[in-house]
């Protein structure tokens, strides 16, 4: 290898030289057909050398890389064992033999291809993981990992992104009876809180105790907790508007050794020695949906889903961080401020200075409209709505070009639909020039006008329900979880980036992106 190189070097002195004496005009005429001999001669053995050193270089240097790489990524990050350097992770249900175990798939999101570019028959995928129907990825990009769970086993599988293999139970020894509606980590993971909506249990998992706690709270649905896990929340479902003791939203707190219950609590749990308790947060919430934490760590903001979700009006309450702390146990009312929001309120995203929050309003005749409404966080006050893609909004993420993504699911039955409008479930917003684009673009009414790349029923105008979204930041790209199958668009145009080499095989239900710089990014 070190002589190959040597004479590789070598080689290019002697052609330098002979260029620059040519140049110069330093070889009379008498002596250029003797050089031109030579050229040709040592251009002979120079191809041979050159195929060598390369053939030498990828193999002995590189040991069969796909792809040369640094030692060390961004922020030290190591080089996986795909030597991918810009990775989607998808997650696959259905995609063995027998249509009965799922899968985590590694795409290549600089090239757009699921494999290696030598060798096509190649593909990269999260080793040690089958478990089916796994619909949720929770991503932390900061940390090299993250966490899967699968519906169907109720599990919580904790991955590296390193070594790009899984890790085992992030549950520990504990268990999700009845499967969770909803489950949150924080990037540490010391902690796991899960909705058991059909056990009506909210379960906390605390690995610093190594117990579960499970405690008792009816048609809990809904979980959230701030990154430094120092807030818990939970939402229980068809709450009864301004009864305190049922507002919908709860606090967990956590006691001390021998501490008794906070006034007014809920639940607690063990009941003789209690650690955990759930209280009830003063306020007029209607139908809390999710919640969605400020950058600065100050503020919580609780999304009311309203009349979307058969309460009175949908809105944004505005809470102190503080007061919902776990261990504050006095009573308090956080609630600082409330925008009610014509446009309603499923899923929220801050810049710092807007708030930009998507959900569905009530039209004259009975059918939901899509809806993205820009709140000013100084003012609190709605500076524009805006029209977007029908549907259950849970999906919201900035994207190069200064866009902003909004997915959606469930978007054939609305107003769009109805009026022969693109019912597609991804809208893509402008921010420079705020106008909101349905994506992809098809006109219904157009026999001549269809989606770029069909999903397998072949609907000519209409992915399906988007279920998963992420950022390939700095590539001018989101790739999506859109009807089942991959789907990647450009930041620039909104326009469907060829998808031949990145569908997988079963149905695509979450997409992350794995080497995002900020956990935020996701």
């Amino acid at each position: 290898m070190v002589q190959a190189v040597a004479e590789r070097k070598s080689s290019r002195r002697i052609c330098f030289a002979i260029l620059i004496s040519i140049r110069a005009g330093s070889l009379r005429s008498h002596s250029l057909e003797f050089f031109k001999l030579k050229i040709r001669d040592f251009a002979r053995s120079t191809v041979v050398l050159c195929v060598a050193v390369a053939t030498l270089s990828l193999v002995g240097c590189y040991g069969n890389r796909p792809y040369k790489t640094t030692e060390n990524q961004f922020a030290g990050r190591p080089v996986p064992p795909s030597q991918l350097t810009s990775r989607v992770m998808v997650s696959v249900a259905n995609s063995g033999s027998l249509g009965t175990s799922g899968s985590l798939a590694i795409l290549d999101s600089i090239r757009d291809i699921r494999n290696n570019v030598y060798n096509a028959n190649s593909s990269f995928s999260i080793s040690g993981f089958a478990t089916n129907n796994a619909t949720k990825i929770i991503n932390y990009p900061e940390q090299l990992g993250g966490y899967v769970y699968g519906s169907t086993d109720a599990s919580l599988t904790s991955i590296d992104y390193s070594t790009e293999k899984t890790l085992g139970s992030a549950l520990g020894s504990a268990t999700l009876p009845g499967g969770a509606a909803d489950i949150t980590v924080p990037p540490d993971g010391t902690f796991v809180l899960a909705a058991l909506e059909t056990a009506g249990l909210l379960e906390v998992i605390d690995k610093g105790t190594g117990s579960t706690y499970a405690l008792p709270l009816p048609n809990v649905y809904r979980v959230a907790m701030n990154p430094s896990h120092t807030v818990m929340l939970a939402m229980t479902r068809n709450n009864v508007l301004a009864t305190p003791n049922n507002s919908g939203l709860y606090r967990i707190v956590k006691l001390n050794t021998n501490q008794a219950p906070p006034t007014g609590y809920t639940a607690c749990q063990p009941v003789n020695l209690p650690v955990y308790c759930a209280l009830p947060v003063t306020g007029n919430f209607d139908h809390p949906t999710g919640v969605y934490f400020s950058l600065d760590g100050s503020q919580a903001y609780v999304l009311n889903c309203g009349v979307e979700c058969g309460g009175t009006a949908s809105s944004v309450s505005y809470l102190t961080l503080d007061a919902l702390r776990i261990d504050n146990y006095a009573a308090s009312s956080p609630v600082t401020a409330t925008t009610t929001v014509p446009g309603g309120v499923t899923a929220a995203l801050s810049d710092g200075s807007t708030l930009y929050v998507s959900g569905q309003q009530l039209q004259p005749d009975g059918l939901f409209a899509g809806t993205l409404s820009t709140i000013s966080l100084a003012t609190k006050a709605v500076t524009g709505q805006y029209s977007i893609s029908d549907g259950t909004h849970t999906k919201m993420l900035f994207g190069d070009n200064s866009t902003l993504w909004i997915g959606s699911q469930n978007c054939a039955s609305g107003e769009r639909q109805a009026h022969s409008l693109n019912y597609n479930c991804l809208t893509m917003f402008n921010l420079s020039k705020s106008t909101a684009t349905v994506i992809p673009a098809v006109d219904p009414t157009s026999a001549s006008s269809k989606v770029p790349y069909p999903n397998d029923d072949g609907n000519q105008y209409y992915y399906g329900s988007l279920t998963g979204l992420c950022w390939v930041q700095g590539y001018n790209k989101m790739y999506t979880a859109y009807g089942g199958q991959v789907h990647a668009f450009s930041t620039v145009d909104g326009s469907e980036i060829n998808n031949f080499a990145i569908t997988v095989q079963g149905i695509a239900l979450d997409v992350a992106y794995l080497d995002a710089t900020t956990n935020a990014a996701n």
